[in-house]
């Protein structure tokens, strides 16, 4: 049981850190493209993960998620700061900086696929060595597939400050915006209500266990 645990541990580690981090640093590259260089001028436009560590959410959370096995694994990091009067039409703008998060997730986990695709494509022949060293890998590009198709969901999921909540605000007229803004003091609250009752799986599930099967029929 130990063992399992470090083993599922050592494999999701690498994997859920790098999709935390590409996707934070992604949110401040565009918004700084657009015209805000808050997260820049703060280092946080740097793939060295330090700087983009939550405790609770970038270690805490996903290691009790591990611990009690749930059907869904993720994180997340200190949410790089935007500052939306910076940006040159902010209402727009706020859109296409968050849609950044998830699109790069979905980019990683294809990038993820083609290297699993690989490692399964290699023969290590006799090799002990070479077969103890493609496994981890292959699992750790399998786990990789799947947080990534994760973060994209949840961080689609429309409510503030999620990135699909942000843009949902983006897109609302008033004072209908204003209404779902207003939300977002009190957004993780939910998120955490949803989690623990399980609401947040039959939520998020029918659509990762659709994205996985596409992901599945490319393999």
């Amino acid at each position: 049981m130990v063992a399992e645990t470090i083993q599922q541990i050592a494999i999701w580690a690498l994997p859920v850190l790098a999709a935390i981090v590409f996707h934070e640093v992604a949110h401040g590259w565009v918004a700084n493209r657009l015209g805000d260089p808050t997260a820049k001028q703060l280092g946080r436009l740097t793939l060295n993960p330090i700087p983009h560590i939550d405790l609770f959410g970038t270690i805490i959370l996903p290691l009790l998620l591990i611990l009690v096995r749930a059907p869904f694994l993720f994180g997340y990091a200190k949410p790089v700061p935007v500052n939306y009067h910076n940006l040159k039409n902010p209402k727009r703008d706020m859109i296409w900086v968050a849609l950044a998060g998830p699109a790069t997730n979905i980019l990683l986990a294809f990038g993820s696929l083609a290297a699993l695709k690989l490692l399964i494509g290699l023969d290590p022949g006799s090799s002990s060595l070479a077969a103890a060293v493609i496994m981890p890998l292959a699992l750790m590009a399998k786990g990789s597939i799947i947080i990534n198709l994760v973060l994209a969901v949840f961080n689609a999921f429309p409510v503030p400050p999620l990135d699909g909540g942000r843009v949902l605000v983006g897109l609302l007229p008033e004072p209908h915006a204003s209404i779902v803004a207003r939300v977002e003091p009190y957004g993780f609250l939910i998120i955490m209500v949803l989690l623990m009752t399980d609401a947040l799986d039959a939520l998020m599930g029918p659509a990762v266990r659709f994205l996985l099967g596409i992901f599945e029929l490319l393999l």
